[in-house]
């Protein structure tokens, strides 16, 4: 995996109000960047717009230098973004939630619910799963495919300690190959090294 994102003096607007502005950033292969700060300082919003979701209301977004909104497509293929809430569709298994996902990016489903500790899980129906249960099956979406640039809000909502500790080894795993992992969150993650941005 190889590329660098980069956002020059963004500003982003919601419900016709600044959010924040002149915010700038960068994020090489290999690199964690934690976005910090209050409720409603514009995580999430931030998040949204790197993901190509928002369109920034000033500034630059770029992708080895090239625009992102240049193509849209290529950057949806690249990005894995987690908001807060799961999409799970609660008569799909499990194992049918990633099966669908697999056949767009790739991977193997199976592996992706090892991971996360849900292969006992596998064929119950996704509404019988708990809060936990259910972040945990849309942070092993994040296993299928390759995508070199992972957005995470708030990726440990609602998860036990050896869920995190889970999610600490896919966050290895994807700066190990050159990934790039930025993550909005109020609580300690396990991604060490990594930069801080407070909005």
């Amino acid at each position: 995996m190889t590329g660098v994102l980069a956002a020059d003096d963004l500003a982003a607007r919601r419900g016709g109000r600044v959010v924040f502005a002149g915010l700038s950033l960068r994020a090489a292969p290999g690199e964690a960047l934690l976005l910090l700060g209050p409720n409603g300082a514009g995580k999430s919003t931030l998040l949204r717009v790197l993901a190509g979701l928002l369109r920034p209301a000033a500034g630059r977004l770029t992708w080895e230098g090239e625009p992102v909104a240049a193509d849209a497509a290529a950057h949806g293929a690249r990005t894995r973004y987690l908001g807060h809430q799961d999409a799970i569709k609660p008569a799909l298994t499990p194992l049918e939630d990633l099966s669908f996902w697999a056949r767009l990016r790739g991977g193997d489903p199976g592996e992706a619910l090892g991971a996360l500790g849900l292969s006992a899980l596998a064929g119950l129906p996704c509404r019988t799963l708990s809060a936990g249960q259910r972040r945990r099956l849309a942070l092993a979406r994040l296993m299928l495919g390759d995508a070199p640039l992972w957005l995470l809000d708030e990726p440990t909502l609602g998860l036990d300690a050896a869920s995190v500790a889970r999610l600490g080894v896919l966050l290895a795993a994807q700066r190990g190959r050159g990934g790039i992992v930025l993550a909005a969150t109020h609580l300690p993650l396990p991604l060490p090294g990594a930069r801080e941005v407070s909005l």
